[in-house]
């Protein structure tokens, strides 16, 4: 499927859904959005498997002046990846780094306020969880929303995304136990260049899209029964 266009980030939730069909149902599945982007992917995944629906915000730590490359990222939980060629290329000292670090935890611990009202991680011990985004590039950011989450204690991880690049996909493979891209295309440059309409998502969006499906925490239940996305759960 490497020539796939998404119409926008809601078609491109609905067809990746459809791929993670085993996952539907399972009172132990947990969906986490990477903001914003991928939470209106992921709406579309939590809605189509019956899964409770979360974000693990990621905040990706620019080298100063080139602020679009990645050096690393900071997760929810404390979490702190560096990429090492980056920074030993580019000759940034630690105090930069840190400088960029501590800068990037304060729209963090925003944001984090802004979309669950609360700092931190959400509650994923012993659970199989679901990390969406809406492409891969350099996988700097969701490897460490991958680290945090293993930090965390989570049972079982996937990473879902509708498009990756190659380079991406053979990093993050080996940190977990399912990794699920619709593309890998062999001409990968952006992701958005795989999306017809990838207009930025708003805070607003994100915000909304949680309230949606926000619910009671999942019980154990038998499988095949699934409820609306935003039924409350008794």
């Amino acid at each position: 499927m490497n020539d796939l266009v998404f119409r926008d980030r809601v078609h491109a939730g609905r067809l990746l859904a459809d791929a993670l069909g085993k996952y539907a149902g399972r009172a132990d599945v947990l969906v986490l959005g990477l903001p914003r982007g991928g939470v209106p992917v992921a709406f579309e995944v939590a809605k189509k498997l019956c899964a409770p629906l979360d974000v693990i915000v990621v905040r990706k730590l620019g080298v100063p002046g080139w602020e679009e490359l990645a050096m690393g990222a900071i997760a929810s939980g404390g979490v702190r990846v560096i990429n090492e060629q980056v920074v030993r290329r580019a000759g940034i000292s630690q105090a930069a780094i840190d400088e960029v670090a501590a800068a990037q935890l304060k729209e963090l611990r925003r944001r984090e306020m802004a979309y669950r009202g609360h700092e931190g991680a959400p509650e994923i011990e012993d659970r199989t969880v679901i990390v969406v985004d809406d492409g891969i590039a350099t996988g700097s950011t969701i490897k460490a929303a991958v680290l945090a989450l293993r930090h965390q204690g989570a049972e079982h991880i996937a990473i879902a995304v509708p498009v990756s690049s190659a380079d991406a996909r053979d990093m993050l493979e080996p940190l977990v136990d399912d990794f699920i891209a619709l593309a890998t295309p062999e001409d990968f440059r952006a992701v958005g260049q795989w999306y017809e309409n990838f207009d930025q998502t708003s805070d607003t969006e994100v915000t909304s899209l949680l309230a949606d499906a926000a619910r009671p925490p999942m019980p154990r239940r038998q499988p095949g029964t699934c409820p609306s996305l935003t039924e409350p759960l008794h």
